[in-house]
């Protein structure tokens, strides 16, 4: 019997000596999980499930998705340390994977959002707070774990194919309204990938286009909104960019990943790259980037190599991997969660038409157009876009929904009736004009830049007639951009000539008998405007407005609300106005043969090349990007920054600017409603220094706020505080942040080019607020 004991004890101890020696994350310390681990478990962790496929050329986007259909990719688990795969997807306007799985009916649908342009046009930081927790609810429910968005780099030229995913031209709307979302997401106990770091600018060869320009420009604009979004929002992970800066890609930059990110903005999360971003493992984890993605077999046989070599230190493999254990502890699949795959659509749809209809700007309202009165019932619709409406753009951007309301559909749910005659032909028109568009031989076809078909030709329509039976004419124009390529100008930015001509004959053949005409802009950003907006009575863009866009705008058409969205970036009178024009690929010079070559920057990595524009892009504006251009150099523009209008009118009062003892301005203005509906207004507060010791924009936005909806002749008190430390610019020479001394004019205003603005001085003293690292220096030749 007592051997019996004896042998069982013995057998307890190894037990608990065995269990001692394995531990478990989220059980045992980290660190001694990290110990616990071999190399090539380590490299697990360093690096995504795709590099433990066979070969390089089998490391698919996606590929690696087992646990949700259609995800971008996933992380390796070590079940021993009790480690497990979790999850990483798609998109910036709503959750992308596939809708249909094998062995199920079932669909699994998610809701199309707004586009970020939207979401910066409504300047509602709590409204896009409750757009992020609605689309992070559908993460979660879906078993996501991070939802690789959102993205926040500048609208620095308005060819920029992905600028859709992107919030706008000023850096400080771009930060508060991607910090909104991101909380708005995290909220739900999922995280979100900040992207991407930094200077994505221009799709056109992103993979191995250098950007080249210096710390201040690259400071106070470029990295300003993501360094606004880190310190009020810590996303759980940040996504590294493509491009090189200054010579060297973005992914292996120490003084951008592990000095400014983390050491001078305080960054927590985990670090990773864009899909097959970068060209040297090492390097890359040198440079504090912790995960690599989706993971390449020869990824791993470097790292090894490079460890094994004494090459790469191990102090730095375990930083990195104890960034991804310290990310793995948050996630819902390490905490248990099971997902049940049942969102709730249907309240996400109210919640997204709702969304859209605030973000929509309201360009002209030539005699109160708009809104369309209650007796007018009959409506003929043209433009190929209101019967075949664009919700978002392409690639990582897109997601599959379960449909898109038409503006056609829109105007029926609201009432109105459509002229079948003009319908049938735009149905009869649009399949076999798509059946006639050229296709590419390019393996990359799907990725290059998209040519809608062109509009109906409308000589075969008898316009008398159409004018005739209808109470106003809608005209919709589409345009929409995506991932992989910049804008045309010829058929992008600006309009075609069919398109123009439509909207001349409309016009001519509805205001002959007395009727107006409305243009809705369907787009994916800036368009030109000069040259046939006087035409049309009243003009709204829509942007792309996710999945309700046509109700969306029926609200706005019948007056369910008073629009009250403001452009987030300027458009300008000719794309010949814009301050990077000279500096920005366009698309309509290079050819097919050019961009598929930039395209195979995921599988091969490009040697350096001299191609202006394309292997580099010189950021020679400098600070004066956007509005802040405009206004210094007095240039024309078709639409300021900042601009929409209403269909109610705000008064406000002198405003109260005071300054505390750390120099931070409080600014108070009341806001009244003088109009006869009610609705919401967005006030606007632009500061300009004395600029005395540094060259400074004449005006920088510098704090907003948006009013709740006000009844005509209700009031609300505005209060925006200014912080003392986002009055500085950068010194390069000392690598300083600088607040300069002087006399401050603050001014209270409509928008960036607004002549009348409500001013007021204040006096700051001057004092260097920060002293940092030379960091992003122009490279050395």
């Amino acid at each position: 019997m007592l051997k019996a004991k004896f042998l069982t004890l013995c057998a307890s101890t190894l037990f608990i000596s065995a269990s001692a020696q394995t531990p478990k994350l989220g059980v045992d310390p980290i660190e001694k999980v990290i110990n616990a681990m071999t190399l090539d478990e380590k490299l697990n962790v360093l690096i995504g499930s795709a590099g433990n496929v066979k070969s390089d050329a089998t490391a698919t986007i996606g590929s690696s998705a087992e646990l949700v259909p259609g995800a971008a990719g996933q992380l390796n688990a070590i079940p021993r340390l009790g480690i497990p795969t979790t999850v990483v997807a798609d998109g910036p306007a709503g959750l992308r994977i596939k809708p249909t799985r094998e062995g199920t009916s079932k669909t699994f649908y998610c809701t199309h959002f707004p586009i970020e342009t939207v979401m910066s046009s409504t300047w509602n930081v709590d409204l896009v707070g409750q757009i992020g927790a609605a689309m992070g609810d559908e993460v979660k429910h879906y078993g996501v774990d991070v939802l690789l968005a959102p993205a926040t780099n500048i609208h620095r030229n308005p060819l920029n194919g992905r600028n859709f995913e992107y919030y706008s031209e000023d850096p400080l709307l771009s930060g508060k309204i991607c910090a909104a979302m991101v909380n708005g997401v995290q909220s739900n106990g999922v995280g979100t990938s900040l992207k991407h770091f930094a200077l994505n600018n221009q799709e056109t060869n992103r993979t191995s286009n250098n950007v080249i320009g210096t710390p201040r420009t690259f400071r106070e604009i470029y990295l300003k909104p993501f360094e606004i979004v880190v310190k009020e929002a810590q996303p759980w992970t940040v996504m590294t960019s493509y491009n090189k800066v200054n010579g060297t890609m973005t992914s292996e930059r120490s003084d951008l990943i592990t000095e400014i990110l983390r050491h001078e903005w305080g960054f927590k999360g985990m670090v990773m790259t864009d899909w097959y971003g970068g060209q040297h493992a090492t390097l890359q984890m040198e440079a504090g980037n912790d995960l690599l993605m989706p993971g390449k077999l020869s990824q791993r046989e470097e790292l090894k190599k490079a460890v094994l070599n004494g090459h790469l230190s191990m102090e730095i493999i375990d930083r990195n991997v104890k960034h991804i254990l310290e990310y793995i502890l948050k996630t819902p699949r390490f905490k248990g969660y099971v997902a049940d795959n049942n969102p709730d659509l249907k309240a996400h749809a109210v919640v997204t038409r709702n969304a859209a209809l605030e973000g929509m700007v309201l360009l002209k309202n030539l005699k109160n157009t708009l809104p369309i009165k209650s007796n007018v019932k009959n409506v003929a619709v043209f433009g190929r876009t209101s019967y075949d409406f664009i919700a978002g753009g392409t690639g990582s951007g897109d997601v599959n929904h379960a449909y898109v309301v038409s503006l056609i559909d829109g105007l029926k749910n609201a009432g109105f009736n459509i002229d079948n005659s003009l319908k049938s032909s735009y149905e009869a028109y649009i399949p076999e004009a798509t059946a006639k568009m050229p296709k590419s031989t390019s393996q990359f076809a799907a990725f290059l830049p998209k040519h809608l078909i062109p509009e109906m030709d409308l000589s075969n329509v008898n316009m008398q007639k159409v004018a005739k039976d209808n109470d106003v004419a809608i005209i919709t124009i589409g345009k929409t951009s995506g991932e992989f390529a910049d804008r045309y100008i010829s058929d992008n930015f600006n309009l075609t000539a069919a398109e123009k001509k439509m909207i001349s004959d409309v016009c001519t053949s509805f205001h002959k008998v007395g009727k107006k005409v409305v243009v809705i802009l369907n787009v994916c950003g800036v368009v030109e405007t000069k040259s046939w907006i006087d035409a049309p009575d009243a003009v709204i863009t829509a942007w792309l407005p996710g999945q309700e866009g046509g109700n969306s705008v029926s609200d706005i058409l019948v007056g369910k609300e008073s629009p009250s969205g403001r452009l987030p970036m300027t458009w300008p009178v000719s794309y010949n106005d814009v301050p990077s024009k000279a500096d920005f690929p366009t698309p309509d010079d290079i050819s097919d043969d050019q961009l598929t070559e930039a395209l195979k920057g995921f599988a091969d990595v490009r040697t350096e090349g001299s191609r202006k524009n394309f292997d580099y892009t010189e950021y020679n504006e400098g600070v004066y990007v956007g509005y802040r251009y405009y206004t210094t150099k007095n240039v024309p523009v078709s639409y300021p920054f900042g601009y929409g209008l209403s269909y109610t009118n705000f008064k406000y009062g002198k405003p109260s600017v005071t300054t505390d003892t750390k120099g931070d301005i409080t600014v108070k203005v009341e806001v009244k409603n003088t109009g006869k509906v009610a609705g919401k207004e967005v006030v606007q507060t632009y500061v300009s220094a004395p600029g005395k010791d540094m060259d400074k924009p004449v005006r920088e936005l510098k704090a907003f706020a948006k009013t709740r909806k006000l009844n005509p002749g209700e009031s609300e008190m505005i209060t925006m505080t200014i912080p003392y430390e986002s009055l500085a610019s950068f010194n390069e020479t000392a690598s300083q942040w600088q607040v300069e001394g002087g006399q401050y004019t603050v001014m209270v205003a409509k928008n960036a080019a607004d002549m009348k603005p409500l001013t007021s001085t204040v006096n700051i003293e001057g004092k260097v607020t920060e002293t940092v690292r030379p960091s992003l220096l122009p490279e050395q030749k």
